[in-house]
């Protein structure tokens, strides 16, 4: 009989989750019904949205439930099936994460194509984390030739790709920020960026200015805060954002001010778009396709932090939301 190992959610956070909001337990498994497959997991997905599916209450996805195994992103290869979709050894993306071992429907899990990337990239890159920076750029804020783009929270998940992106869609010039010195010096080494800088160090207001003397047209929001306030001065007239995520408000247990000059917005001309990238599945397959070739041909460089083990997943996802990661955070099964 083969058991599989997962992580559920015990108790519900209040403010920054701890390791004892969770557990992880061993069961065993069904023998396969019809039509179905069973998955050996090599890696799962840990990302910021998580942290709402922590709270009871209505949103736009389910919450988790307390004493289930969690759900999320996760790529694998079968090892048993009887379904004529799929077959032992096919590479698939997934949403039964946080577990080492998947098992379920054929149709909940989807073929990957042949490769010689690795599979990790299809959670990152080339998967959801990728189409979120694609969507959002191309479709949302509609990046423009010679564009000046500000980038939040530009060397996690989302962000690293995102000024990659920008920057091949044409992007005049392309800005970051992030929190440590090493991140900062990853963006403009690794990831593409024109020019970056550390929000710890001054007020971001004050290094937005500075690195973007005449003004930006586009703000990919990842952080929200003093970031959404800073983008919202150095607005060009008509300019654009696209609101991804706000990380430095998830954790808050009471109600955040919103910024205190939204009303530039009215003379400025502003548009600011939330987005979701469930919304924009339509793109996928023109998204993959594109991203595939990016990756191959180094124009796109994937970044990652990989922490090994199922038992570490907790602690993968409270790194995470520390900004413990560059590039998209990942649990090796």
């Amino acid at each position: 009989m083969t058991a599989t190992t997962g992580i559920q959610l015990v108790s519900r956070p209040e403010g920054t989750p701890t390791p004892d909001n969770f557990q992880a337990i061993t069961t065993d498994l069904p023998a396969l019904g019809p039509g179905e497959v069973r998955v050996a997991n090599e890696f799962i997905s840990v990302d910021p949205y998580m942290r709402g599916r922590m709270r009871a209450g209505k949103s736009y996805i389910p919450p988790f439930e307390l004493g289930e195994t969690m759900t999320g992103g996760a790529v694998g290869r079968v090892v048993e099936s009887t379904s004529d979709a799929l077959k032992a050894g096919d590479a698939v993306v997934h949403s039964l994460g946080w577990r080492d071992v998947a098992q379920g429907p054929a149709k909940q899990f989807s073929k990957l194509p042949e490769t010689s990337l690795p599979l990790s990239v299809f959670l990152g890159a080339a998967g959801m984390t990728g189409l979120t920076a694609y969507a959002g750029l191309l479709r949302v804020a509609g990046v423009k030739e010679n564009d000046v783009v500000f980038i939040s929270g530009a060397a996690g998940a989302v962000g690293s790709v995102a000024g990659q992106i920008a920057r091949l869609l044409g992007a005049g010039k392309v800005i970051g920020s992030a929190g440590t010195a090493a991140k900062v010096r990853r963006l403009t080494e690794d990831f593409g960026y024109d020019a970056a800088f550390n929000y710890k160090d001054a007020p971001v207001r004050e290094q937005l200015r500075d690195a973007a003397p005449d003004g930006i047209d586009v703000y990919f929001d990842n952080v929200g805060g003093d970031h959404l306030e800073a983008a919202l001065d150095r607005f060009n007239v008509g300019g654009r954002a696209a609101l991804c995520g706000a990380v430095s408000q998830y954790n808050a247990t009471s109600p955040v001010p919103g910024p205190s000059n939204l009303s530039l917005m009215v003379g400025k001309r502003l548009n600011m778009t939330g987005f979701l990238v469930g919304d924009h599945s339509d793109l996928q397959q023109e998204f993959q396709e594109q991203m595939i070739g990016w990756l191959r041909s180094g124009e796109i460089v994937a970044g990652e932090t990989v922490v090994d083990g199922i038992t570490n997943s907790v602690s993968a996802f409270l790194d995470m939301m520390n900004g413990a990661n560059t590039g998209k955070m990942l649990v090796r099964v």
